[in-house]
């Protein structure tokens, strides 16, 4: 599977992993967004369902066991090369998530995790459907802003 300029889009998955009023994000080690905070998260593997590969995703990332609640949203994410042809193309499906086992540990692609308040998402240089579906996510296990 060709993630770098595919012959077609990909689907993602991503972890919305609330605790406490807290959300659990990755600082990526790997194209697209190396360096950058995100959400856990990763393509679909054959054979396995949406909800399945975020758990996956969630368990190789931070070491969390997750089970997975709503659906937060379906986004597209579309990344141009500076010669204007498609680089990487996802469609991501997010689930609100919560850990009911393991610790926050850094792993797989993730080269740093750490769990952030909603101030301290606002901070962060994330793409706007990204902090929106964060903060769903936390409004929706009760937190306050």
């Amino acid at each position: 599977m060709k993630r770098e300029y595919p012959d077609q889009p990909l689907v993602g998955v991503g972890a919305i992993i609330v605790q406490d009023g807290r959300v659990a994000l990755i600082k990526r080690g790997h194209p697209p967004l190396m360096g950058q905070w995100s959400i856990p998260g990763g393509v679909l593997e054959v054979g396995e369902t949406v909800r399945e590969a975020a758990v996956r995703e969630a368990r190789e990332e931070t070491s969390l066991t997750v089970e997975t609640a709503e659906l937060l949203g379906v986004f597209d994410r579309v990344v141009k090369d500076e010669a204007g042809r498609v680089q990487y193309h996802y469609v991501l499906i997010d689930f609100l998530c919560r850990p009911v086992g393991g610790e926050l540990r850094a792993d797989g692609d993730a080269d740093e995790v750490k769990w952030f308040t909603w101030e301290e998402v606002c901070r962060l240089p994330l793409a706007k459907d990204t902090a929106e579906v964060i903060r769903c996510g936390l409004e929706q296990c009760g937190a306050k802003f």
